[in-house]
């Protein structure tokens, strides 16, 4: 079965929007005769994990991950993207603070680009640090489309001061392949601070006696997994030296999948999140990461031997989701050993004290209606799934106000929230009120609550969602607008 959102949302009584504009897609305004800075190519193309193991999917530049773009805050670029498919096509350009015309989502207007056709488009990078861009297209039940295809690549705004506490940096990209439908299965939700709020966990168990399909409906599995394009024991390791301070940029590629990492016998230094510094640095033995998060961490190489840096998931690091570490001088076969358990919690990285006021609160509770849609579950925001004809839920937001999101979730998933176009600084989480981390995509846990708060400080239709690919195609998601 292949259904796209605009089939999707046609059971929920929605037809899609589609954007076309010919010619150029105008966000800072590159002018005829321009040079562009980059080119991003889209087309179909194979991904060697393993010599036995070669897949074929949707890429960047015939590349997985696409070519690390290199940017420089304030200063302003052109890219001209060609799409050599069949298929029209989106390059959202993750944790940007840029123009809706450019950002990348159909939700907000931008142009798609046609198939075999191309869009020129330009706008000035910021804020610095770790983003990322990636295909922003409705995959609905085609696993051909959207995250679950390669198109994902890593992208550094340089800041205009870097102090430069590192020896060398090393990026590292997380990611899934063969993507096929499962029925249900329940995620692991220990990986996170917090406990369950008693009232979300009864909304939940009410949503789910409602329902009129009692088992649950698709999630999405994998045969292969990979960090850079190549699973675990294929490709180069990465080889250092003792003594030397690696700054790893770690991001989660995946169309849905919560990701560990671990380094037997090291400590990951977390100084930015999603690209943005803490303010408070701390170490870690694992790093957790949501679909499309970013950390930045720093490991000093203080313990020799032959390492596999890896997910602690047994059975996704069997099947490649790891890279070996090799120190220099050292032999023998690569060795695991698993960390002691230990919760992620955002809070450690923040303030104790929590943000300023805000102007403005608006509450936001998560239900899931499990198999409601052809047997794909449907998510709602206070009780309303995302229609691309009435284009709501939506909000109305006033420039230069202060807003706080009170997010609660009645489900037993994790969700990755992403808010496009802004950054935004957890308040609360886990039960615990914190200020100074500042984010673009934050997990909130199974019948947990957050709050966050962000300012309207970047006019134009601006997309609310979950970064699953599953959850935002069937209904998590919200727009809002400036008044």
């Amino acid at each position: 079965m292949t259904l796209g959102r605009r089939s999707l949302l046609k059971l929920a009584g929605s037809t899609t929007l589609t954007a076309t504009v010919p010619g150029w897609a105008w966000g800072a305004g590159p002018a005829p005769g321009e040079n562009s800075d980059h080119t991003l190519r889209i087309a179909t193309g194979l991904v060697e994990l393993a010599p036995d193991r070669i897949i074929s999917t949707t890429l960047y530049n015939g590349q997985f991950p696409g070519p690390l773009l290199r940017l420089t805050e304030g200063t302003r670029v052109i890219v001209d993207i060609f799409n050599d498919t069949d298929t029209p096509e989106l390059v959202h350009w993750h944790g940007q603070m840029i123009p809706s015309a450019v950002d990348g989502a159909a939700e907000e207007g931008t142009p798609t680009i046609p198939p075999h056709g191309m869009r020129r488009i330009a706008f000035v990078p910021r804020p610095s640090g770790f983003r990322f861009y990636h295909t922003h297209v409705a995959a609905g039940g085609d696993l051909n489309r959207g995250t679950y295809t390669g198109q994902v690549g890593p992208l550094y705004i340089e800041p205009k001061d870097n102090p430069g506490a590192y020896d060398r940096e090393i990026f590292l990209v997380l990611k899934e392949f063969e993507p096929s439908f499962s029925r249900g299965g329940d995620m692991a939700m220990a990986a996170l601070a917090g406990d369950p709020v008693a009232e979300l966990v009864q909304m939940g168990k009410a949503a789910d006696a409602a329902a009129r399909e009692k088992t649950k409906g698709f999630e999405v599995g994998y045969e292969s997994f990979g960090i850079n394009g190549k699973m675990l024991g294929h490709g180069e390791p990465i080889r250092v030296k003792q003594g030397e301070r690696v700054l790893f940029h770690v991001l989660n590629g995946s169309a849905g999948e919560i990701r560990s990492l671990a380094l037997p016998g090291h400590v990951f230094r977390v100084v930015a999140l999603d690209g943005n510094p803490v303010p408070m640095q701390a170490e870690v033995p694992v790093l957790w990461l949501g679909t499309a998060e970013r950390i930045s961490a720093i490991v000093r190489m203080d313990h020799p031997g032959i390492w596999v840096m890896g997910d602690l998931a047994d059975d996704d690091r069997r099947r490649g989701m790891g890279i070996v570490v090799a120190y220099e001088r050292q032999s023998g076969k690569p060795l695991w050993i698993e960390p002691k358990p230990a919760r992620w919690d955002y809070a450690r990285f923040g303030r104790p004290q929590s943000a300023i006021a805000p102007d403005e609160t608006i509450e936001m509770t998560i239900v899931k209606h499990n198999a409601a849609l052809n047997g794909f579950n449907q998510w709602t925001l206070n009780g309303e799934a995302f229609s691309m004809e009435t284009m709501r839920p939506r909000y109305t937001l006033h420039r230069g106000r202060r807003y706080r999101f009170r997010i609660r979730n009645a489900s037993d998933d994790i969700h990755p929230l992403h808010l496009h176009r802004h950054s935004f600084e957890l308040t609360r989480i886990g039960g615990k009120p914190t200020g100074g981390v500042i984010k673009d995509v934050v997990m909130l846990g199974g019948f947990q609550e957050l709050e966050f708060d962000f300012v309207a400080d970047n006019p134009g239709p601006t997309l609310f969602h979950c970064h699953q690919q599953l959850h935002m195609d069937f209904g998590f998601m919200a727009l809002f607008d400036y008044a």
